[in-house]
């Protein structure tokens, strides 16, 4: 199996590349800044790229079985690149043969009542409005894309962070999954897992899926 992936450089890319690794992957990294990704001797090739570019990264990907995006905005400080940069990718890939999209999304656009998302809980954090918002936009985008591509989109818990990877987590649809505590959340390693699944089982095509313990 071949997977490009864009933002390795990140704390949750870093997992997934991590994960695909593990499970033998070819793994095509392209990053703006390649010294932030350290070299190792993984079947992993580094490609300096921009994705918001996409004469910079269209040989690159040709030929991997799947396209990994995990994109943040916050090193830009640029929200609107979330959307932007979803378009891109849909209207490029098909030109690089690749059909297959898998995107790390939010969770502030899923639903914790009917019509009610995440994000509209007054105390939902100011400061993480621009990307969570960014986030849903960019959700929007893919609902509304006529491409040629399989995406998936996959929304973490609310609360997503280091811990143990288990392998063991629910998969949902539009809506936030809770624990027996009412809590929502899931380890980056876990969401990794998760995502690399989706690549494997081929499944959740076109759709918004949500992963929590």
């Amino acid at each position: 199996m071949k997977i490009a992936l864009f933002g390795a450089t990140g704390h949750i890319g870093h997992a997934i590349l991590d994960e695909a690794l593990s499970r033998g992957y070819d793994v095509v990294a392209v990053v703006r800044d390649p010294s932030r990704l350290a070299q190792r001797n993984d079947p992993l090739k580094v490609v300096t790229g921009d994705v918001a570019h996409a004469a910079s990264w269209l040989d690159a990907v040709r030929g991997a079985d799947a396209v990994v995006a995990s994109l943040s905005a916050r090193r830009d400080g640029n929200p609107d690149s979330l959307p932007a940069n979803a378009r891109v990718l849909l209207d490029n890939l098909p030109k690089a043969g690749v059909k297959r999209l898998l995107w790390v999304g939010g969770a502030a656009s899923l639903e914790i009542a009917p019509g009610v998302r995440v994000i509209d809980d007054p105390n939902f954090p100011a400061e993480w409005k621009p990307e969570a918002e960014a986030q849903a936009k960019a959700l929007d985008v893919f609902r509304a894309s006529k491409a040629d591509v399989d995406w998936t989109y996959i929304s973490p818990a609310a609360v997503l962070q280091d811990g143990e990877r288990t392998g063991k987590f629910r998969v949902g649809g539009d809506q936030l999954l809770l624990d027996a505590k009412g809590e929502s959340r899931i380890s980056v390693a876990d969401y990794a897992v998760a995502l690399v699944d989706r690549i494997e089982q081929r499944d959740a095509l076109r759709q918004r899926i949500t992963v929590a313990y």
